[in-house]
């Protein structure tokens, strides 16, 4: 259909006001916040170079890990990232998103460098998991209600990005830091956002939700600069709060919150089930278990700079290719990747001895006993690429889009609750599939492939069935489009407003 026939208001045109807008400070904002994405990148790929140490000859005794031990340290810090979505549902509402972000920052980096037991290691862990699962579930939701329509899509991929950035960071200083010195250089972005963050606004949606007009005007004109006209924007926002109210039980059967709140928990579920946590977690585990030509911990640096290289190419193209394109080829690289990894793994002999778990983290040996000698050749590279190429297909669709898509279609009202209700949903699916990985990789490494490979078909028919297109459209024209099919600019002959792309 041919919108611009039906619309009585232009959906997309410009205002006046448009071209006075500066971002400078909310760029400021977005960076502080993001901050703690950092934090959580880095936190989550932590055992990749640490665990290898701790199993080696060399461990100290009190600290030494066999292989269950060392797949509950791996596999904890999602069960705390599910304890942390949990308290996101309260603390987003109860203290708002900016507060709860602030929240987020426990001193666990400290408890991990300076352990002298397991245990400390494990409650560390768990509490980088629970920081993790509060910013996964209140930085997103921020950033959607700071900015506008026209960067938002740009903005929504920072958490993506340098929670990438975390992890490249965190392969790339464990090739020379001591793993303890690695645990102390943690803590330092999450002191940073804190220190920024005192002086950044709240959201002004959540101030208007609270009744508190001047504080949201003034925080909105502070994000968008001094000559921009908050008037329109603040009428827009106060036009959604008024449609809101406390929910109920009764009115999460209406299509304004179950559906994006399905879509959101789907999205979510699925992006966990691709496998890419359990992969980013013992990345070097599997490398050490593959066939390559490099030793695991320079292949898993080299994978996550691809890994950054994709979700900045993503974030350029978020507002111009659109969501669900993004999405397409998103799933389609990571089913053709898993594809050839479940063959490859099949078919071509592991350097490992058939019960691996015995040598699981110890990926120098692992290379050492498995490929001393050997010539690097074509299927050498074999696993590294298409390692890569999966990772670069997540980065660049169904890891930075759910997460931007969770914060622009859940409603106002239900924002706070659901959002932490998805990152709940989302670290219970990584811990179970995380803790399940170290199993099944007893099977050979195609059983999780396969199950991968299942999954990102999945992801591909979700995506045409059931995900909106939101590209250039506000929050409140979103959510309108969930409350009556249609936007509140468009006259009554219009057509739906997302349309499928």
């Amino acid at each position: 259909c041919d919108m611009a026939k039906d619309e009585e208001t232009p959906l997309l045109s410009k205002r006046p006001d448009t071209v006075c807008i500066r971002n400078s400070r909310l760029f400021l904002a977005v960076f502080s916040a993001v901050l703690g994405n950092f934090s959580f990148g880095y936190s989550m790929v932590y055992p990749s170079p640490v665990l290898p140490v701790l199993q080696g000859p060399d461990a100290d005794p009190r600290l030494k890990m066999d292989t269950p031990e060392a797949a509950l340290f791996g596999s904890i810090y999602t069960l705390g990232a599910a304890a942390g979505g949990l308290g996101a549902m309260l603390f987003n509402d109860v203290l708002g998103r900016k507060m709860s972000i602030m929240l987020s920052a426990v001193p666990s980096y400290m408890l991990m460098g300076g352990a002298s037991n397991r245990s400390m290691l494990y409650v560390g862990r768990f509490l980088t998991g629970l920081a993790g699962g509060m910013t996964s579930a209140s930085i997103p939701v921020y950033i959607s209600e700071i900015s506008h329509k026209r960067v938002r899509g740009a903005l929504g991929s920072c958490p993506q990005i340098t929670s990438v950035a975390g992890a490249l960071t965190l392969y790339a200083l464990g090739l020379w830091v001591p793993w303890r010195w690695l645990a102390i250089a943690g803590g330092v972005p999450a002191l940073l956002m804190v220190t920024l963050l005192c002086c950044m606004p709240s959201s002004p949606r959540r101030l208007l939700s609270l009744g508190r007009e001047e504080k949201a005007e003034q925080a909105l004109r502070w994000l968008r600069g001094p000559d921009y006209d908050v008037n329109p924007e603040l009428s827009a926002i106060q036009h959604s709060v008024n449609m809101q109210s406390t929910v109920t039980f009764s009115q999460l059967a209406t299509p304004v919150y179950y559906k994006p709140i399905l879509i959101s928990v789907g999205m979510r579920f699925l992006q966990q089930m691709t496998g890419i946590t359990p992969i980013l977690i013992y990345l070097q585990t599997i490398f050490a278990k593959s066939k390559v030509s490099l030793p695991p911990e320079y292949d898993a640096a080299l994978v996550g700079a691809v890994r950054l290289v994709s979700v900045l190419v993503a974030a350029c193209l978020m507002d111009k290719a659109g969501r669900k394109a993004l999405l397409y080829t998103s799933s389609m690289l990571m089913f053709l990747s898993s594809l050839t990894l479940t063959i490859t793994s099949h078919t071509t002999p592991c350097p490992n001895p058939p019960n691996s778990t015995a040598l699981f983290y110890n990926s120098q040996n692992a290379l050492v006993s498995g490929t001393t000698g050997a010539s690097p050749s074509d299927t050498s590279l074999i696993p590294v690429v298409s390692t890569m190429v999966f990772i670069l297909g997540e980065a660049m669709g169904w890891g930075p889009i759910t997460w931007l898509l969770m914060s622009e279609v859940l409603p106002l009202a239900a924002r706070g609750v659901a959002s932490g209700l998805c990152v709940t949903v989302s670290w219970l699916t990584a811990f179970a599939l995380t803790h399940a990985f170290t199993h099944l990789l007893d099977l050979g490494l195609y059983v999780p492939y396969l199950l991968f490979t299942v999954v990102c078909v999945l992801c591909l028919l979700f995506n045409a069935v059931c995900i909106p297109e939101t590209r250039g459209r506000s929050l409140e024209e979103i959510e309108n489009y969930f409350r009556t099919g249609r936007s509140f600019t468009i006259g009554s002959r219009s057509t739906s407003l997302l349309e499928s792309t």
